[in-house]
């Protein structure tokens, strides 16, 4: 058995033992030590994805852990070592998958929603899913991969490039984490955040951040340079989508990374006028979660500072309400070494 926290019903978990299958062939079972708790996450407790969702149903995709074995036919990997998972599934048969798109599948089993996700003691998942970690980098640290994964794929589809002007629509931890991977390709950023708490951690980070709701965000950008060469818009929101257009010089690309519910209004003229390219960014593939790797670990990305609290696993239905806030919490992480004893080994 292990301890896992699952999702019941909408505003409804529970943390609970379970039963572990242990790793087939081809598979390997982990010991997760922190998960974080995202956006999406939010989603599923909230019950907006309760059609894709079949609960009861383990949560989290954002994680860092160890291996405990390895099942036949896995090579390369040994009990002790520091992974993290890229959380996707594909059949390698759809249209997507056979244009080399692995990762938009029209198949896709995501783990962490589709399929029993991190949240627990114990969890088995394919071999081909895990990213080695360095044994330098700390595995609270480590659960911040996968959403720098997240960050460094939406600035690629961008392509965001060294000089640019970068305007990021949305400073929670996805937008920080965008502002700072742009910002390490060499773009000069500014994000746009209603949250005192967050923008004020963009600036400690030394990000310039605007409040939408006191400042006139399109005549900030015209007095910085008459237009942005990029938007990405993170917020959700549709005031955000229509900051995000506006702020966009000639030419300007629009990256839209947030999940909209419901169809927008969008200022098409302005598409016309300007030239403007919408692109979408959806997740990400190996070269992205490597390369998160590699930000966080060299502390391009300071995932210390990201981390607003760390809770075991009994406390994760707490969280969940905590986030639901929003302005003054930026990443919450359940520490699922906490009474480890109750998993087999």
């Amino acid at each position: 058995m292990t301890l896992a926290v699952r999702y019941m019903t909408a505003r409804t978990l529970e943390t609970a033992p379970v039963e572990f299958s242990e790793p087939g062939p081809g598979e390997v079972l982990l010991a997760p030590a922190y998960v974080g708790i995202c956006g999406t996450d939010l989603h599923i407790f909230h019950g907006d994805m309760d059609a894709r969702v079949a609960a009861p149903a383990v949560l989290g995709h954002e994680m860092s852990g160890r291996v405990v074995r390895v099942g036949a036919g896995v090579e390369g990997w040994r009990p002790g070592d520091a992974v993290t998972v890229m959380p996707l599934r594909w059949d390698d048969t759809c249209p997507a998958c056979l244009a080399g798109h692995q990762h938009i599948c029209q198949r896709l089993d995501f783990i962490g929603i589709d399929s029993p996700g991190a949240m627990q003691q114990r969890w088995t998942v394919p071999a081909s899913t895990l990213i080695r970690l360095p044994d330098s980098l700390a595995l609270d640290r480590a659960a911040l991969v996968e959403p720098t994964a997240v960050a460094v794929h939406d600035v690629g589809r961008a392509d965001v490039r060294a000089g640019e002007r970068v305007v990021v629509v949305g400073g929670g931890p996805v937008g920080i984490l965008i502002a700072l991977v742009a910002r390490a390709v060499g773009a000069d950023v500014r994000v746009v955040e209603l949250s005192a708490h967050r923008r004020l951690l963009a600036e400690e980070l030394g990000l310039t951040a605007w409040d939408p709701a006191d400042d006139d965000v399109p005549a900030l950008v015209g007095e910085w340079t008459g237009g942005a060469d990029v938007a990405f818009e993170v917020s959700g929101a549709a005031g955000g989508v229509d900051t995000a257009v506006d702020v966009l010089g000639v030419r300007g690309r629009l990256c839209l990374v947030a999940i909209h519910p419901r169809p927008r209004e969008v200022n098409l003229h302005r598409f016309f006028w300007r030239e403007l390219t919408l692109v979408g960014a959806r997740l990400y593939d190996r070269s992205d979660f490597e390369r998160a790797v590699a930000l966080v670990a060299d502390g391009t990305i300071p995932a210390g500072r990201l981390i607003s609290k760390v809770v075991p696993l009994t406390e994760a239905p707490a969280a969940f309400e905590a986030l639901e806030g929003g302005g003054d919490v930026m990443k919450i992480l359940v520490d699922c070494t906490t009474g480890t004893e109750e998993a087999s080994a």
